[in-house]
C-alpha cells in the first residue's frame, strides 16, 4: 500500500473542486438560496480545516488525539477481559474472527461507560465546552449548539434528549439541524467496534483510526452546521445565549446507570446484529440475480473483471454503487486507483448502514484492495456518520415522540436530512484528503 508523501498542490487543488462541488449541492438543493448565512458557512468550513491541519500537522493536537485514540484501544482491551471469561478460547482471534464474538460486545461496554460518565456529569460538561466554542464562531442558538456538540458522543436518538423541552419551540432550521447533525455523526457506543473491526490485532493501526474517527466526529459538529444551514437557512427568531442540559431518566447511583447504560447496550448489539444479517443477506441475493445470473449469462462479469483488474468478481452490487458514486468520490481527492471503491463503501453506508460498509472495508484492506493508504483514511471519514435510508425512519420514531407537534415537520426532512448528513461526512473526508496530499 502505497503511503501519503504529505500535502502537494494537486491534493489542493482537488480538494478545492470537491469542497465548491460540495457547497453547490447544497446551493441548487437549499430551500432558500436568498437567505444562506455565507459567514456561519465560511466560519464553519475553516474550523474543519483548521481541526484537520491541527490533528494531521500540529504535533500537540496530533498525540492529543492519539492519546484518546489509546484510551479507546486499551478499554477494547478490557471488554476483551470480559470475553475470555465468557467464552474462553473463543474470545482469541486466533481461533478465527467472528464479528458478532470480537467486535459487537464492545458496544455493551462502550455504552454502559457512555451512561456512567453522563451519570458523573463528565459528558455534560465536555459538551458544554464544545458547545460554547460553536456558539462563539458561528452564532448560533444554544439549543443548536448542545445538539451538535452533543452528536459528538451520543447518538442520533440520544442527543436530542439533551434538549427535549426545547424541541417543541424550536423552529424549522434549528429542527432541521438536530437532524442533519444525527445523521452526520456516530455514537461514542459504536466506536469501538469500527476501531475494532478495521485495526484487527495491530495495536498501531487500532490507534491510527481511533485518531482518525475521533478526527472525524469532532470534524461533524461544525460541518453539520454548516450543510444544514445552508440547505435550511435561519429565516426566523432564535433564542439567543446557553441553555441548560436536560438531564432524563436520573439513576440513583453509579451501579445504577451502570446497569442501565449495560441493558441499552444489549439491545443495541442485537439490532446491530439482526439489521447485518438481514442487509448482508439482502446483498448475497442482490448479487446472485445480478452476477450468478444475468453477469454470467451475458458475459458481462468477465468484462467487469478485466476492466477492475481482478478487484470485482462480477457485475455485483459493490461494483454497481462504485461506479455510480466514482465520479463523487474523484472530486473529494480519493485518488483514481480506489474511487471505484470508495464509492462502493458510501453506496452500501447509504443505501444499507455504516456498519455493513465499515464490514466490506476492513474485508478489502485485509485483502489489500486499496492501492493508497490515503483512500483507506478517507474512506474511514466517508463512512462516519449514520446517514442511511433505515436511519430515516429510527431519527423519525425518536424525535416524533420528544416534539409530537413538530412531527409533520419532522417526517418532511426525513430524506433532505439524509442527503445533508452525507454531504457532512464527505466534506470532512474532502477537507482531510486535500490536507493529506
Amino acid at each position: 500500500m502505497i503511503e501519503s508523501h504529505g500535502f502537494d498542490a494537486m491534493s489542493l487543488l482537488r480538494g478545492l473542486l470537491g469542497m465548491t462541488c460540495i457547497i453547490a449541492i447544497c446551493y441548487a438543493i437549499s430551500y432558500d438560496r436568498k437567505r444562506i448565512d455565507w459567514k456561519l458557512a465560511g466560519a464553519g468550513l475553516l474550523l474543519q480545516i483548521i481541526l484537520a491541519l491541527s490533528v494531521l500537522y500540529v504535533p500537540f493536537v496530533g498525540i492529543l488525539f492519539e492519546w484518546a485514540g489509546r484510551a479507546f484501544v486499551k478499554l477494547m482491551d478490557f471488554t476483551h477481559e470480559g470475553l475470555v471469561f465468557l467464552l474462553g478460547p473463543y474470545a482469541e482471534r486466533s481461533n478465527g474472527f467472528s464479528f458478532l464474538l470480537h467486535s459487537l460486545p464492545i458496544v455493551i461496554f462502550f455504552s454502559a461507560l457512555v451512561s456512567l460518565f453522563y451519570h458523573w456529569g463528565i459528558i455534560q460538561r465536555v459538551v458544554g465546552v464544545f458547545s460554547w466554542v460553536l456558539r462563539r464562531l458561528m452564532n448560533i442558538s444554544g439549543a443548536e449548539g448542545l445538539i451538535a456538540a452533543g452528536n459528538i458522543f451520543m447518538g442520533m436518538t440520544e442527543s436530542p434528549v439533551l434538549i427535549k423541552n426545547y424541541l417543541p419551540s424550536m423552529n424549522r432550521s434549528e429542527i432541521f439541524l438536530v437532524m442533519v447533525s444525527g445523521m452526520g455523526t456516530i455514537a461514542g457506543s459504536v466506536m469501538g467496534t469500527y476501531i475494532g473491526m478495521l485495526g484487527g490485532d495491530d495495536p498501531v493501526a487500532k490507534v491510527m483510526f481511533a485518531k482518525h474517527l475521533l478526527s472525524a466526529s469532532v470534524m461533524a459538529a461544525p460541518g453539520a452546521i454548516v450543510i444544514a444551514k445552508m440547505l435550511c437557512p435561519q429565516t426566523e427568531t432564535i433564542s439567543e445565549g446557553a441553555l441548560a442540559i436536560e438531564k432524563p431518566d436520573e439513576h440513583s447511583s453509579p451501579l445504577g446507570a451502570l446497569a442501565a447504560g449495560t441493558t441499552t447496550g444489549v439491545r443495541l448489539m442485537v439490532n446491530i446484529a439482526a439489521m447485518l444479517l438481514v442487509f448482508i443477506g439482502v446483498v448475497a441475493l442482490v448479487n446472485y440475480i445480478s452476477s450468478n445470473l444475468i453477469g454470467h449469462y451475458t458475459g458481462i462479469n468477465e468484462w467487469v473483471r478485466n476492466f477492475t483488474d481482478g478487484k470485482s468478481d462480477g457485475l455485483t452490487f459493490q461494483f454497481i454503487v462504485g461506479i455510480i458514486l466514482a465520479p463523487l468520490m474523484w472530486l473529494t481527492g480519493v485518488p483514481v486507483e480506489d474511487i471505484t471503491l470508495a464509492g462502493s463503501l458510501l453506496g452500501q453506508k447509504t443505501i444499507l448502514n455504516e456498519f455493513v460498509a465499515y464490514a466490506q472495508m476492513e474485508q478489502w484492506k485485509a485483502a489489500g484492495m486499496f492501492v493508497y493508504e490515503k483512500s483507506m483514511i478517507m474512506s474511514t471519514y466517508i463512512l462516519c456518520g449514520f446517514a442511511n435510508i433505515s436511519s430515516i425512519g429510527i431519527l423519525l420514531g425518536g424525535m416524533s415522540v420528544l416534539a409530537p407537534g413538530k412531527k409533520d415537520m419532522i417526517i418532511r426532512f426525513g430524506f433532505p436530512a439524509m442527503i445533508g448528513g452525507a454531504l457532512v461526512s464527505i466534506m470532512s473526508a474532502t477537507i482531510v484528503g486535500m490536507i493529506m496530499g
